[in-house]
Order: structure tokens, then sequence, then C-alpha cells
């Protein structure tokens, strides 16, 4: 299953933080079989929408990745995923300009006031673009980023002060703890 539509407002918080994927109007099942990708009209939100997907016509489960890679950017730095005040309107783009300079200071969110590792914060903007990579072939799977996720946020909580415990679980370790429900629970 592609949802199609990956982005911030997709993703909704339930009453202890886990995040949940929303409007699955777009998504498409894979044929079964050893089928890579699905040939289909391009649909999507412009910013997430997959570039190689775009081109091709081709829908891959690593289309979704690069939606996840965007929504990643969001959350690190606290841009528009299209700012055309910028000269490098796109998110991924204007990272990809930033990384160059060697300074992640200049693209996490201001708000954090530098109270972050900064090792780990490298690994999920490392993370993010390689989820935004251009080829589906250069991107990782989902499973392999929320592994790489769960080691930032391990890193994060060592610095912290060690694990916390479970009834006080951060909105990063809470949205970590992914489900494979493939229906939603009547609410």
């Amino acid at each position: 299953m592609v949802h199609r539509d990956v982005k911030s407002t997709n993703i909704l918080l339930d009453e202890h933080f886990l995040a949940k994927l929303a409007d699955f109007g777009l998504s498409k099942s894979f044929p079964v079989g050893s089928e890579s990708h699905l040939s289909t009209v391009v649909a999507g939100t412009p910013g997430y929408l997959d570039p190689e997907y775009y081109h091709t016509k081709w829908l891959s489960e690593k289309s979704d990745v690069y939606s996840f890679g965007i929504v990643l950017l969001e959350i690190i730095t606290n841009r528009p995923v299209i700012d055309q005040t910028h000269q490098r309107p796109h998110i991924a783009e204007w990272v990809g300009h930033m990384l160059t300079r060697g300074d992640i200071k200049n693209i996490t969110d201001p708000n954090l006031q530098g109270n972050y590792d900064s090792g780990s914060v490298w690994k999920a903007v490392e993370l993010a673009m390689s989820c935004v990579n251009p080829s589906a072939a250069g991107r990782p799977n989902m499973s392999s980023a929320v592994q790489e996720l769960k080691e930032c946020l391990k890193s994060e909580n060592s610095r912290a002060g060690g694990s916390r415990g479970t009834e006080s679980k951060s909105s990063v370790e809470l949205s970590t703890e992914f489900t494979t429900e493939l229906f939603p629970k009547p609410r």
C-alpha cells in the first residue's frame, strides 16, 4: 500500500501523542506478486511529491519515503515545504545548500535554542536528506528510516540523562512506536 499523500497535515496525534496517518483517499495498493512499482496517474501534494514518480508516473513504496523525508525536514527546521521568498524555495533544496556550510545550528528550528544533541540532529538531517534522494534506489526503506530515527532518539535521551520511563515519554518517543494495524480503530 502506498499512501501517495504523506504530509504533515495528514499526520494526526492521538491523546497519547501517537502518530496516526490519515486521509487514504489517494492511496494505492500494489498487485500481489513481485511488482516493485505501479504505473498510475500522478497524485499528491506539491512539495511532498516524489520527483521520480512525478516524471515517470511509476509509483513505488519509496514514493512515500520521499514524502516522509520532507515531513522530517519540516520538523527539524520548522520551515514551510515551499517558501517562495527564498532563493531556494523547496525545503530539501534549502537544507542541501545549508549542509554545504556545515552548520547544523542554521538548519534546526531556532525555537530549540540549541537544546539538542548535535550528533543526533546531524543523523536525523542526514536521514531526511537520504529519504528525499531524487532517485528511489538511493532512498532507505521505511523500516530502515524508523530504525535510524530510534537511534537518534536514543542519542538524544542519553544526552538528557538516560532513558525515560514509559510514563514520561516525549512526543518524539511516542511517535516512533509504530503499529502494524491495517485498519484504523473506530472513534
